[in-house]
């Protein structure tokens, strides 16, 4: 569970970010995780829903604004809630999706101060690396091209706190576009052995 709060001149906007592991009997949990100060935008990975699922969840003060679902197999998924009231619209980046590779649903939310993109991403342990990096870099390059301010959620199953050839591929792809990885924390922690394979990435403004 990650959580990230930006500061666009005077205002915040707060990103929560989780992997659910299931999301169907854990809204109750999930609302009473996020008091007393609920975010704005809730990004969340592995709902395991089909599409006829997941527009019957009710997340009280929440919106569904987009989601993707699994075609193929089952578990999975991932999608964005924002609160009511927000302005933000769905981007269609189902062509850049394949089940367990990489797996990512986006947003444009506008405010008064910028345009921003939001993404989650999901990649599955057993996914093809390639493919995940090679689409990601194919979606970002589009994102890039607009100059819209660009955040990234994603549970990608590269462990940050090692160095390792894929983060440094990932991370390779990510500085050519300004984009910075923002936690620095173990985000798992089993037993003796902490990971952190979830991670938010922003694209700094460069323009």
């Amino acid at each position: 569970m990650v959580n990230n709060t930006l500061n666009p001149d005077s205002n915040s906007l707060i990103i929560h970010h989780q992997n659910i592991c299931g999301l169907i009997n854990k809204t109750d949990k999930l609302i009473s995780s996020m008091f007393p100060v609920p975010p704005h935008i809730l990004c969340l990975n592995e709902h395991h829903l089909k599409d006829t699922e997941i527009n019957q969840i009710n997340i009280e003060r929440f919106k569904l604004c987009t989601a993707y679902c699994r075609k193929t197999m089952k578990k999975g998924g991932v999608c964005i809630f924002a609160q009511n009231g927000l302005i933000c619209s769905k981007i269609d980046v189902k062509k850049y999706c394949s089940d367990q590779d990489i797996e990512i649903c986006m947003i444009n939310l506008q405010t008064i101060y910028t345009r921003l993109h939001i993404m989650v991403v999901y990649r599955a342990p057993t996914g093809d690396f390639n493919v995940f990096l090679n689409r990601l870099d194919d979606l970002i390059k589009s994102i890039y091209k607009t100059k819209s301010n660009l955040i990234i959620c994603g549970d990608i199953n590269i462990d940050y706190l090692s160095e390792n050839n894929r983060k440094k591929q990932l991370d390779s792809m990510l500085q050519t576009y300004n984009l910075t990885a923002t936690v620095n924390f173990p985000t798992r922690i089993q037993g003796r052995s902490s990971t952190l394979i979830d991670n938010i990435f922003l694209i700094l403004p460069k323009f």
